[in-house]
């Protein structure tokens, strides 16, 4: 039996995989209301974190963030105090090491084995069970999950970055590095129009030269577009930058570019609220440099 905590447009079709390759799912959200889409997909529906982990193998959160996995495993009602010992509980969630490791010391004192497996992808890759996995954790408990995992993600997709706390951070990195390449670009194609020169001449300059990148080739498309790729909140972007920036500062590591990155979030999050919008940001810089790259 697999407990799957966190049905949103993430975890729902996540759970349904699961569902189509054989596995009894029991699933549970705070919102009441996702009962229904639950069971259409064929998994079983619990009304508490805790009843959702308490006859479960393996439990699975797909959360919102570091608060979410908080409240959901150790808060009332909440999934570890439930668990049996010989389960393991994979959290999947963009958490933080910093976050989630008192949880793990508190599961492996449980006698839960406690894999991290936070995914790259957005909600076309969940459907298609196409994300990308960083694990982080004892080799030996991904051995044994690993078919498991791959429901959710290509074999090849599916990557041991390390013991615990290094898939966390390097989901974090990954989006780091997005979100700069995201300012930087967007800096770039502000001056290029301002200068007088062609968008999507620059696009295609900028594409094939060493600036080239994914974001560049794949993504500025959308941007120009006016897509600000609304698929993930800000709010959680920002967290997510505050977090990698924390764990620096932990660190004593210089980390002046990546602190503005989070700052210009932070600016932006300020002006639009918690709203979907990867590249609301990028908005943010459009407003005021007082010109739309379009």
């Amino acid at each position: 039996m697999i407990g799957f905590l966190g049905t949103g447009r993430m975890g729902l079709p996540m759970c349904a995989n699961l569902v189509r390759a054989g596995h009894d799912v029991v699933a549970h959200d705070l919102r009441p209301e996702l009962e229904a889409e639950v069971l259409a997909i064929g998994a079983a529906w619990a009304p508490t974190a805790s009843e959702a982990a308490a006859a479960a193998d393996v439990l699975i959160t797909m959360l919102p963030g570091p608060h979410e996995v908080v409240e959901a495993m150790t808060g009332a009602g909440g999934a570890l105090r439930a668990l049996p010992a010989g389960a393991t509980w994979i959290d999947m969630t963009s958490n933080s090491s910093a976050s989630a490791e008192p949880i793990r010391l508190l599961a492996v004192a449980r006698g839960v084995d406690v894999l991290e497996a936070p995914v790259g992808g957005g909600v076309s890759a969940a459907e298609a069970g196409a994300l990308k996995l960083f694990v982080g954790g004892d080799a030996e408990v991904l051995g044994r999950h690993r078919a498991l995992l791959e429901v959710f993600g290509d074999p090849h997709r599916i990557i041991h970055v390390g013991g615990p706390g290094a898939g966390f951070t390097t989901k974090l990195l990954v989006n780091l590095l997005w979100f700069g390449q995201a300012v930087a670009t967007a800096e770039a194609m502000l001056l290029g129009k301002r200068a007088g020169i062609d968008l999507g001449l620059l696009r295609t300059a900028l594409a094939d030269s060493a600036a080239g990148g994914d974001f560049i080739r794949r993504d500025l498309d959308a941007l120009l577009a006016g897509d600000y790729m609304r698929s993930f909140g800000l709010d959680r972007c920002y967290e997510e930058l505050a977090n990698v920036s924390a764990q620096a500062r932990s660190y004593g590591l210089p980390f002046e570019l990546s602190d503005l990155v989070c700052r210009i979030y932070g600016r932006a999050l300020t002006r639009y609220g918690p709203v979907d919008g990867e590249l609301l940001a990028v908005a943010l810089l459009e407003d005021e440099a007082g010109i739309e790259l379009r």
